[in-house]
């Protein structure tokens, strides 16, 4: 993929906050016109174009992954994915509370606790969650896009194709020429990717304003800290022990990725760029890369795992509550656990926090103090996320080959 292109999404981004930090200070009458008739199209359209792959992307890689991995590798990365994503998780969670702990965004805040009031969606349980993930539908899963369904449909085809061998090989043909195809796509829709991510940006902190910001700027701050510090200490450790790789070479050549997750906001909706990104710049092999980043776009919710952490507290500060030492290991085991089967949509994380909140015995009516800021830390959480799926499939890789005797390709090299 061109590199340039990266130069334009950096551009892009850069421009969209400009233009929507001047909006934000312009009237409605100026603000709703060009949202309407410009931004809104225009980023709806970039959306649509990447969700119309997510999809087929999903099951085709994991299938293609599964089958290329004999029962017991499959076994043993699902096993190194899982724990990677539920550990990182719960370092994140950590951090969150740490940080909030240290800044204290909620204590001595003028905030209006009396009139807030939100209606919290039904968070799904996790036994719920694990008696889901087998779909009776499969078609139904795709047509609703229940990724943890269309993973486990996608494995079990996988795992028959690799059983069956030459006896299906025109199918397992089929699969790979059209993950090629489902590939192109990917570089087409990326070309537009300055446009989405001018327009979706614009829109976001047009709309937002800043004067949400403003009343809850230790919130903000603390949650992008803590954010930092996850990328910056943990995935950075990961990344040069572990993956025995150079972070920076790391992030800058997953940039694209993390520039497009922070104009989406969906972990899902990033999905065909960030395997893309990995497979193409991180040198992550196709078999890792379509099991890997599809399962953690589900189950791996760090940046998320973070804000619940941090809001948690946050809330409890504002209405001068005392969390026990108890009452905040159940905040990160609660988290940690919710990660999983949280779907990678925009604003899950506020639904995801309402099952934390209510596991406390915090006021959910809460959530109404930090929901005007939370479109724009979402795109935020939303690039941490990716990031981290890439990550583990990055190290995970980094450890198959290790274990194979496999020369390692140096990143940032075409």
């Amino acid at each position: 993929m061109n590199k340039k292109l990266t130069i334009w999404i950096l551009i892009a981004l850069v421009a969209g906050v400009i233009a929507g930090i001047i909006l934000s200070f312009g009237p409605d009458s100026v603000y709703n016109p060009i949202d309407t008739y410009l931004l809104y199209p225009v980023g709806e359209i970039f959306l649509n174009l990447i969700t119309m792959l997510v999809v087929p992307i999903v099951f085709v890689s994991i299938t293609l992954g599964a089958a290329a991995l004999n029962p017991r590798d499959l076994g043993r990365i699902g096993g190194k994915t899982i724990v990677f994503y539920l550990a990182t998780t719960a370092i994140a969670l950590t951090i969150g509370v740490i940080v909030a702990y240290v800044l204290q965004p909620g204590a001595g805040g003028d905030f209006d606790i009396q009139n807030a009031s939100y209606d919290a969606e039904e968070a799904p349980s996790i036994a719920d969650t694990l008696l889901g993930i087998i779909p009776d539908n499969p078609i139904q899963a795709m047509a609703e896009a229940n990724m943890l369904q269309i993973i486990a449909f996608g494995i079990f085809i996988g795992i028959s194709l690799a059983m069956l061998g030459s006896k299906v090989s025109m199918v397992t043909k089929f699969f790979e020429q059209l993950n090629d195809i489902l590939m192109f796509l990917v570089t087409i829709v990326m070309y537009t990717a300055p446009f989405g991510a001018f327009a979706l940006i614009a829109s976001a902190i047009g709309e937002a304003g800043l004067d949400g910001l403003q009343s809850i700027l230790m919130y903000a701050l603390a949650v992008i800290l803590a954010l930092v510090l996850q990328a910056g200490i943990v995935y950075t450790l990961a990344i040069s022990l572990l993956g025995k790789g150079n972070p920076l070479t790391f992030f800058r050549e997953f940039f694209p990725a993390m520039a497009v997750a922070f104009s989406l906001s969906s972990s899902s909706g990033t999905l065909p760029i960030s395997m893309r990104m990995a497979q193409e710049r991180l040198k992550v092999s196709k078999p890792v890369s379509s099991f890997v980043q599809p399962l953690g776009s589900t189950i791996n919710m760090d940046g998320t795992g973070i804000m619940q952490s941090v809001a948690a507290v946050f809330i409890a500060q504002a209405y001068s509550i005392d969390l026990s030492f108890t009452q905040v290991i159940v905040i990160i085991l609660t988290a940690t656990l919710a990660s999983i089967g949280t779907a990678g949509v925009p604003g899950v994380g506020l639904i995801m926090l309402s099952l934390v909140l209510t596991q406390v015995g915090l006021p959910v009516e809460g959530i109404a103090l930090i929901i005007g800021i939370d479109r724009l830390l979402d795109m935020l959480r939303t690039s941490l996320n990716v990031t981290g799926d890439a990550v583990c499939a990055f190290v995970i890789d980094r450890s198959e080959k290790r274990k194979r005797g496999e020369e390692i390709e140096h990143i940032g090299t075409e």
